[in-house]
């Protein structure tokens, strides 16, 4: 059940523009915000340390897996790109390690999630940081531009991993680091249950079996990585995620939970492009 490239991409932007509006709504009330994705993925990654300081809509539309700001080591003066930056929690965090003299950029291709990130980099005070609106297929930085990319479960919404992965390795600088959190599958599922729509754009369905993710690593060029499962999600856990899912006509819904049982799991993807 392959979806052409395009409506993948429409539903994840919608979904999470609409998730980036709850934010904006719920920061303005006094009520929570129905970020319309599963238990599982957020905040809960961070520390109280790192997340104090920040303005509550940056913590509050965290809908990552993972805390890739603690995978990475930063060192001041360096660049940094998170691909598909959302509400700029770890854009943020990351401008505060590199200091005056780096830079970070965030990549995100809804519009809604931009605004809200440039909305909290003012509330930060934070200066070194940059917001941009664009595909993480085509990002908008030149050649050998960067020295870390960092990223929080989003290739797995991807349709072509692979130019997601060729454009990491473009803009790296040779010997530059990518250290990401990322959906994972440790097994493969029937083409029927991986490709649900739904299931794709709350973060679950679009993720790649380890191996592959290795494996398309290396096609793109780079060196020394690593995929290393942190948590895998049981059919209670995968249920919570797939909250609000209308299957199609057809497909069991107790069929796709046994088949994801255990199969799903946070990861951490280290890599380095060659010196």
């Amino acid at each position: 059940m392959n979806k052409p490239d395009e409506s993948i991409r429409v539903a994840v932007r919608d979904r999470y523009g609409a998730a980036a509006l709850s934010v904006s709504a719920s920061c303005c009330s006094s009520g929570p915000a129905d970020l319309g994705v599963g238990e599982g993925f957020g905040s809960t990654f961070y520390s109280v340390d790192d997340t104090g300081a920040l303005p509550a809509a940056a913590v509050l539309a965290s809908l990552g897996c993972g805390n890739p700001t603690a995978l990475a080591t930063l060192a001041a003066g360096e660049v940094v790109l998170d691909l598909g930056s959302g509400g700029g929690i770890d854009v943020l965090l990351s401008a505060r390690r590199v200091g005056p003299t780096g830079h970070v950029y965030g990549l995100d291709m809804t519009p809604e999630m931009v605004e809200l990130a440039r909305a909290n980099q003012a509330e930060a005070g934070i200066t070194n940081a940059e917001f941009l609106l664009g595909t993480i297929e085509s990002i908008p930085l030149p050649d050998t531009s960067v020295d870390v990319i960092i990223s929080n479960c989003v290739i797995n919404l991807a349709a072509d991993k692979d130019v997601v992965l060729a454009e990491a390795f473009r803009v790296l600088k040779p010997g530059g680091r990518l250290a990401i959190s990322d959906v994972v599958l440790q097994r493969a599922l029937p083409e029927d249950v991986a490709g649900l729509m739904q299931l794709w754009t709350g973060c679950i369905a679009g993720a790649l079996v380890v191996e592959d993710y290795a494996a398309k690593l290396a096609a793109a060029g780079f060196a020394e990585a690593s995929v290393t499962p942190t948590l895998v999600h049981d059919r209670d856990a995968i249920e919570r995620l797939a909250t609000g899912v209308t299957f199609p006509t057809g497909v069991d819904p107790v069929r796709v939970y046994t088949e994801y049982d255990g199969a799903v799991a946070n990861a951490f993807i280290r890599a380095t492009r060659p010196a």
